[in-house]
């Protein structure tokens, strides 16, 4: 993009100028054609010889051709030779690539080159082989001509070939001839071929009324055939297309452009990005070289310099950002072997590797990749931003519609005005002879409603060095920052401009280093930064009654009155010590202890901040890896709160964090799970731990069941409460109660009855099974459950005490939703079938228990551990590792073979990463105390692991 029209690709020894000479009517070749060349020759990825000799492939085709007239015959013979010749160009050009593989132009030149060289080869074949004219009349000249992409002269190894048949007037039969016989050959070549046959009058036509025709059209570069015939189009579309029609073509370049962005996400910062058509990506950059080109009659981007458009600066920073997204887009279709745009998981691995990055710091080679090419996506935009401002300036582009829909823009304070519907400084001198004036544009701007005009932007980022460390530790200074966040009820907005211009950075240099930073895992959506902003934005949405049905409990807390300057100060340092080896929660507590003070809060508040930042994942842990029904898991955490401030503030950050990390990722069964753990907490506080008493909570239980049971006679109601021991009745709601009592009513040894149902305050579907118990029937339930392709998110079994096992488990489909009802009775025909032995699920689940190809990269420790303080009556034994189809099956059989007894499991998973909590006795009923025993059951998992990981790979 950045070389200008007369560099662009041409075969090197030029055979269109030949072929030319032969259809002009004793015409000369303008000689353009035979400069570029030369020019382009001096700048591929590697000598133009090695790559495509064409007079070498010329005199093979001549030889395997020899007297053949016949098309199929030609054919074939061409297609074997430009085949051979074609690899053997490709892997020339990768292997020079190799060598430099951060540097892209040489090597998408160089595909250019290879292609240009192909098609005038197939154009010779077929002028002076198949369908030879040596006197053609006017009507029969073509002119060959590249589009799109491919007429920049910009290709990456598998893009598309875009060719433009431009006849002076209606195709004749020999023209239809001569371009049917070279496309069946491109074709047979297995080139991805869009074509066009056009005469000048229909490429204006269908110009006027199609922008995409009339950009691909912007590019286009001759080939082959009758020259004059281009530069007719040339001339033609300037006078007669585009002139004068400069604001509606790049009106309809930004509607396209947004329409894309939606399309992908409309996030520039997600995890997974299309280079070619995502947000900050290749297409944003071909914008804004379409609408420069259609504009200032440009294709050479060093002259925006010259036009003023850009400074050298920002050039530069043109120039870093093409090279660095071509090279991604080289690299994965070289590695994919096909033209593949979506920088997956998978992919992401192997192109960092291709690109030479490697593991520092505690990072993985990745995640820095990946935090380079975010930073390349961010400086995409701004660069969008400043050609548009230079566009609104000289009247190209239409005001934004905020201007449109007032016709008085909103009174601003002294020293603003607006321009063009956009806030900017009156006076550069003066905005710049105060620093603080770089926190104010903000202010003013969020006051007002207005965005902030692009040149102040470029202002803003062009001084960043003002923002000192006096200037942080200013009282003034930091009553801005502070009201950014507290006073105008969207700081999402100003916090993510000031981070893509580096202010926030600038301002808390803490900061920094998670700007634009990947975490490489499947959980989290957003890169670090923009996760902390999301996390600002629904806090931000909650205190504006906007998620009142969703969120009761926080809309109430915030509704009552918590300290927002502690609140908003945490959520924007929670994750700020992120990317270290150390854990992120005490590196994020140590940084609040210095940043806090700094943006003015009080020693109290700041020990707050501090305390939060700490235990952010506190209430979210508590809440999805262990069992909230027992006491002592409420007891402990309240332990840990210890008051009722902190806990209202720390459900507001758990709530706004997990709402933070992506669509999709809060749920019912999340928020269940935090209000019961909330209200059960918040009464241990304020009444007392008694109120947690086993027995307390059992008779409250039995209670319960009583009045839903009223119609029953007293003998069977005196069998159902007298049946379970202590831990059924703390452990489930009185509706599972009822449902596990009209199981068990008059049940017979060897039936098993089954429940099932949505439960739709959790956003599962429940299973609930009543059978006799015996040894390992939680495993045979988890593998029927896993054989229908379940996801176990909660899971509890009891024994009665006269020999009956009752197990709920609630569970999604692969999609964390309710199983469907019409899939309920092949999911129940299922469970039947494995629990009476007619499927054996060991073997049944081998072919299921795969780890898809995308998520293979990621790479999860496996840590067990033992916790015998968790819970009064049960061992806790959490694993925490790799998830796949089949893990809970295989951990759950080896408890069992180990005459382990679960009594309940509590899944928890963020992405590829699950955390299993088993709550488990031995043989005896006893807890596991012995060291020994521990180390030979936590082998034996290992040992299940890494035998369920083969198979998921192979």
């Amino acid at each position: 993009m950045t070389q200008p029209r007369a560099a662009s690709a041409a075969p090197a020894s030029d055979p269109a100028e030949t072929s030319d000479t032969t259809h002009t009517d004793g015409g000369t070749p303008s000689g353009r054609s035979a400069g570029r060349a030369a020019r382009l020759r001096a700048d591929l990825v590697a000598p133009a010889h090695e790559i495509f000799d064409a007079d070498a492939v010329r005199a093979r085709l001549d030889a395997a051709i020899g007297e053949a007239r016949d098309e199929s015959t030609v054919r074939r013979a061409v297609v074997e030779v430009l085949s051979e010749a074609r690899e053997a160009g490709r892997a020339r050009i990768a292997e020079a690539f190799r060598t430099a593989p951060r540097v892209a132009p040489p090597a998408t030149r160089a595909y250019t080159y290879l292609t240009d060289s192909i098609v005038t080869q197939v154009w010779e074949v077929a002028i002076d082989r198949l369908h030879r004219r040596p006197t053609p009349t006017k009507g029969e000249r073509i002119a060959v001509l590249a589009v799109g992409g491919y007429g920049r002269g910009e290709m990456a190894p598998f893009s598309d070939v875009d060719l433009l048949f431009l006849t002076p007037w209606k195709i004749t039969p020999w023209a239809e001839s001569v371009i049917e016989s070279m496309l069946y050959i491109l074709w047979d070549l297995k080139l991805k071929v869009g074509h066009a046959s056009r005469t000048v009058k229909d490429c204006l036509r269908l110009g006027a009324e199609d922008y995409t025709i009339r950009t691909a059209m912007l590019e286009h570069r001759f080939l082959a055939g009758h020259e004059p015939l281009a530069d007719d189009l040339e001339a033609r579309l300037r006078t007669d297309l585009f002139e004068g029609t400069e604001r509606d073509f790049v009106a309809a370049k930004l509607e396209e452009r947004d329409a894309r962005h939606e399309k992908q996400g409309g996030q520039r910062y997600l995890v997974e990005p299309n280079v070619k058509e995502g947000k900050g990506g290749l297409r944003d950059l071909q914008s804004l070289f379409w609408i420069t080109k259609y504009v200032y009659h440009t294709d050479d981007t060093a002259e925006l310099v010259s036009l003023g458009v850009f400074r050298r600066d920002e050039y530069e920073t043109f120039v870093r950002a093409e090279g660095f997204l071509w090279a991604v887009r080289c690299h994965l279709h070289l590695l994919t072997g096909r033209a593949m745009e979506q920088l997956t998981f998978d992919m992401q691995v192997e192109v960092a590797a291709a690109m030479g990055f490697e593991d520092r710091g505690g990072r993985r080679a990745v995640e820095i990749f990946m935090q380079d090419y975010f930073r390349h996506a961010t400086a995409v935009g701004d660069l969008t931003r400043i050609v548009l401002t230079s566009l609104e300036a000289e009247h190209r582009k239409t005001p934004p519609l905020l201007l449109r829909v007032f016709s008085r823009s909103p009174k601003v304070a002294d020293g603003y005005e607006v321009a063009h519907g956009r806030l900017i400084f009156a006076d550069e001198a003066e905005f710049l002879s105060d620093k603080l004036n770089l926190l104010r544009i903000y202010e003013e701007a969020l006051r007002t409603g207005l965005l902030i005009h692009p040149e102040a932007m470029r202002l803003i980022k062009a001084n960043l060095h003002l923002i000192d460390e006096d200037m942080r530790r200013s009282p003034e200074a930091q009553r801005i920052f502070l009201g950014l966040l507290l006073e105008h009820g969207n700081p999402d907005r100003a916090l993510r401009r000031m981070n893509e211009l580096g202010v926030l950075a600038a301002f808390i240099p803490e900061f920094e280093p998670i700007v634009a930073m990947m975490q490489f895992n499947m959980y989290h959506s957003y890169t670090v930064d923009e996760h902390t902003i999301q996390c600002l934005w629904h806090l931000s949405e909650i205190e504006e009654h906007k998620l009142v049905e969703e969120l009761p409990v926080a809309t109430q807390i915030l509704e009552a009155g918590v300290n927002r300057r502690v609140l908003y100060v945490a959520l924007l340092l929670h994750d700020i010590g992120k990317g270290r080896d150390e854990d992120h929660s005490i590196v994020g507590a140590k940084i609040a202890r210095r940043v806090a003070p700094r943006l003015g809060l009080k020693k109290s508040e700041c020990a707050t901040v501090e305390w939060l930042v700490r235990h952010h994942l506190l209430m979210s842990d508590m809440a999805q890896k262990r069992d909230i029904a027992d006491p002592r898991t409420v007891r402990d955490f309240a332990k840990a709160v210890q008051s009722r401030e902190r806990l209202d503030l720390l459900l507001l950050l758990t709530v706004c964090d997990i709402r933070g990390v992506g669509p999709g990722t809060w749920n019912n069964w999340k928020a269940a799970l935090l209000r019961a753990l909330y209200r059960q907490t918040r009464r241990a506080l304020e009444s007392g731990m008694e109120d947690l008493n086993r027995e307390n909570r059992g008779a409250e239980a039995r209670k319960l069941l009583r009045a839903r049971l009223a119609d029953w006679d007293d003998a069977a109601l005196k069998t159902e409460t007298g049946r379970h021991y202590g831990p059924y009745w703390q452990g489930l709601h009185v509706t599972a109660h009822v449902v596990f009592a009209n199981l068990l009513r008059n049940i017979s040894t060897d039936e098993v009855r089954i429940d099932i149902h949505p439960d739709e305050d959790r956003d599962a579907t429940r299973v609930c099974f009543a059978l006799v118990d015996h040894p390992g029937i939680f495993s045979r339930l988890a593998g029927a459950l896993a054989l229908v392709g379940a996801d176990v998110v909660d899971a509890r079994t009891y024994t009665t005490k006269d020999g009956f096992a009752t197990a709920a488990f609630w569970i999604q489909d692969g999609d964390g939703s309710p199983y469907e009802s019409e899939r309920l009775p092949r999911l129940r025909e299922t469970i039947h079938k494995t629990l009476k032995g007619e499927v054996v699920a060991r073997e049944a689940i081998k072919s299921k228990d795969k780890i898809k190809k995308r998520e293979r990269a990621f790479r999860v420790p496996t840590s067990i551990t033992f916790d015998n303080d968790g819970s009064e009556i049960y061992t806790i034994i959490e694993v925490d590792t790799r998830d796949r189809p089949g893990l809970l099956y295989d951990l759950t059989r080896t408890l069992a073979a180990q005459n382990i007894y679960i009594a309940s499991a509590v899944i928890a998973t963020y992405g590829e990463q699950v955390v299993d909590s088993f709550y488990v006795k031995d043989m005896f009923g006893l807890k596991l105390h012995a060291r020994s025993k521990q180390k030979a059951l936590e082998r034996k998992l290992r040992d299940a692991i890494a035998a369920g990981v083969e198979r998921a790979y192979s």
